[in-house]
């Protein structure tokens, strides 16, 4: 009978603290995005005017509402530790990340980590399945300028084309440095049986951790954003002009990197809303390659980007077994960072939400007693 008073009180105080913590939640959406909208409404001529410092401005609050997600997860204790290289020097250079991907708390995951990264999520734009345009954050996603890409055999030409077209319009216009994609096409439990089909009928290494990932959009980047060299590879040099005027770098890096959930039991959207899993530490491993080594031609891009990917199924296979990440080459073991998030900054930017989301519901009540 102590037993179960005792496992009804737990359940009890799970519940009572999930509600209380989507309450919270959407009132956060209900004041932030709102406000993240009008405030860029008023900033409209300015845009006319100086479109760069605009878009910086802008960069700076989704940084704040990206921000606000992770302080989400933050509270309920769920952490990220890091491994593999250190990307904070390059936050500043333009890159493309290759990420795998197993379930929607993937994306909480970036925006949790990469927040300590310089200017990266401000000038960051994210490729994502459309479903996202449709979701309380797809509005901002949009106005930022991310990419949302249809699945599927019947739409993947024509998206190629627009995912070209939208980089050629958007990406060096609005100054972004680090392009996220999930090259797998979809979640791991989703894929996993017809990649392995795929595999097995075309003499392909067997995945399990990850799957075989598709190449159109990684090529469509590599090609749009960075210049062809004799060779094959990439060079760093686009020649395409920044909104400054200044010549543009081009990408100088594509970044590797493997999401492992402790115990293979990924962490979802939901997990993160109603924070009903215990505290849990979630491992990201980093590895950057120079784009000068990175080929371009189909055939060999497809090689490199499966060879990435078996690198992936290795590192997590041995996560796994041990719970951290293999050593790297050359050193005597593999060291982890812990990544934090300063509290008194979240507390800061909740409370500028929500101070911002009180002015501009007086403001607009005020006009339409005005009005009407």
């Amino acid at each position: 009978m102590a037993q179960l008073l005792d496992g009804a009180s737990k359940l009890g105080w799970v519940l009572l603290t999930a509600v209380l913590r989507f309450v919270f939640m959407f009132f956060n959406n209900c004041v932030a995005i709102p406000s993240y909208c009008l405030y860029l409404l008023l900033l409209q001529p300015l845009r006319i005017w100086d479109s760069s410092t605009f878009w910086h401005i802008e960069g700076i609050m989704f940084k704040w509402l990206l921000a606000m997600v992770s302080s989400w997860g933050w509270i309920a204790g769920y952490t990220v530790t890091e491994w593999g290289d250190d990307v904070r020097p390059i936050s500043e250079e333009e890159a493309m990340v290759i990420v795998n991907h197993q379930s929607t708390g993937d994306v909480c995951t970036l925006m949790m980590c990469l927040q300590d990264k310089g200017t990266v999520v401000r000038k960051m734009m994210w490729l994502m399945d459309h479903v996202f345009k449709y979701t309380n954050f797809g509005l901002v996603s949009l106005i930022h300028g991310d990419f949302f890409i249809r699945q599927g055999k019947a739409h993947r030409d024509k998206q190629l084309v627009y995912l070209k077209d939208h980089l050629d319009k958007y990406y060096h216009s609005r100054d972004r440095k680090w392009i996220v994609l999930f090259p797998e096409g979809g979640f791991l439990r989703k894929r996993r049986e017809t990649s392995q089909l795929f595999a097995k009928k075309n003499s392909l290494p067997h995945l399990t951790h990850v799957t075989l990932p598709r190449l159109g959009a990684t090529h469509v980047i590599l090609k749009t954003l960075s210049a062809q060299q004799e060779n094959g590879s990439v060079g760093s040099e686009t020649g395409t002009p920044n909104q400054t005027g200044n010549k543009r770098k081009g990408l100088h890096w594509v970044i590797d990197v493997t999401i492992a959930y402790p115990k293979a039991r990924p962490m979802d959207i939901q997990t993160w809303i109603f924070g009903y899993r215990p505290p849990t530490v979630t491992h990201v491993h980093y590895r950057m390659y120079p784009i000068k080594e990175v080929p371009v031609e189909a055939e060999a891009l497809t090689d490199w980007l499966y060879q990435r990917f078996v690198e992936k199924e290795e590192l997590l296979a041995h996560f796994y077994d041990t719970g951290s990440f293999p050593t790297p080459e050359g050193h005597k073991e593999a060291v982890s960072r812990q990544m934090t998030l300063d509290p008194v900054w979240l507390c800061i930017i909740q409370l500028f939400a929500f101070v911002s989301g009180y002015i501009w519901y007086s403001v607009l009540q005020y006009l339409y007693c005005c009005l009407f």
